[in-house]
């Protein structure tokens, strides 16, 4: 079989990560991560985004939408992941057929966990909801939902009472896959941050990237990028509930590994505020704890051996 993405599809990936690049490239992130006080969302960028088609990319064509896949959502959900971009990004997309406006970036949606009326288990208590005061429909129970101090200067987050414990329900799943998608983006940018990194960073005469324990990190962040990246795609083909979790599972681990690693390339440098490092580190830790969970992908693929 050949599972080598089409024109149309390198097409996609290509002109969403052209709109980020020209609307949200290293400048304006760094812009958004050193600004004080709580983020706030760009409606303007987030309207372009509709206007470009990326929250309609699943909605019908007789419905005004671009009537393509979950495949190529997946592809588009990378390219966010790469540049960081915020907001609550999966369940606006999710909601375009049945939130007036949100296929067309004129609504944010926003839900429990990222998915659609689902909680989270876990040390947290309960959960998650990103973006809760910026969104104009917000899915799910979220009374009693308090602030929660978000590790990632770029997604505020609170909390609410109680979260799900049963099966996901496809919808749920499909968040799983588009949150996981999202980590094999982040995952490869900062893969490509640490070689080049590794390759313009000199000492004791030459490049870092000829010391074979920099080689072992870099190596080992290109396997799990690529094997995490197998499984997204794998899961967006099949969209079997059992691959999805075994494919947030490897994205999770590639994102969290892969900045850890990013920054031990960087080394000094990358404890710093400045270096970009650190925002894909904690956006990562804040999307593994959005829909499954690891421990939860576990005991759920386990359970079906």
């Amino acid at each position: 079989m050949d599972f080598q993405l089409t024109e149309d599809q390198r097409a996609l990936r290509g002109g969403v990560r052209e709109i980020l690049e020209g609307r949200f490239d290293v400048g304006a992130l760094r812009a958004a991560a050193d600004s004080s006080g709580v983020p706030s969302l760009d409606r303007a960028l987030w309207r372009e985004l509709g206007d470009a088609g990326f929250f309609s990319l699943r909605v019908p064509e007789e419905e005004g939408g671009v009537g393509l896949g979950l495949p190529e959502a997946v592809l588009a959900f990378e390219e966010a992941g790469r540049a960081l971009l915020p907001g609550p990004l999966v369940a606006t997309f999710l909601a375009a057929r049945d939130v007036e406006g949100a296929d067309r970036g004129a609504v944010v949606v926003t839900a429990v966990s990222g998915g659609l009326g689902g909680g989270i288990e876990g040390g947290l208590g309960g959960g998650l909801v990103p973006w809760l005061d910026e969104a104009d429909v917000v899915l799910g129970d979220v009374s009693g939902a308090v602030p929660l101090r978000s590790v990632d200067p770029l997604t505020p987050l609170h909390r609410v009472p109680g979260g799900g414990a049963g099966a996901r329900t496809g919808t749920e799943a499909e968040a799983d896959l588009l949150i996981a998608a999202e980590q094999v983006g982040s995952a490869g940018k900062t893969c490509e941050m640490a070689v080049q990194y590794a390759r313009e960073r000199t000492q004791f005469g030459q490049a870092i990237g000829a010391f074979q324990a920099v080689k072992h990190l870099c190596a080992q962040m290109l396997v799990r990028t690529e094997v995490a990246r197998a499984a997204v795609y794998a899961a967006a083909v099949t969209g079997d509930v059992l691959e999805i979790a075994g494919a947030k599972l490897l994205a999770d681990e590639a994102a969290v590994r892969g900045a850890r690693d990013c920054l031990q390339v960087h080394g000094g440098m990358g404890f710093t505020w400045e270096a970009d490092v650190h925002l894909h580190l904690k956006r990562a830790w804040v999307r593994a704890g959005l829909g499954r969970t690891a421990a939860r992908a576990e005991e759920e693929l386990a359970a079906a051996l």
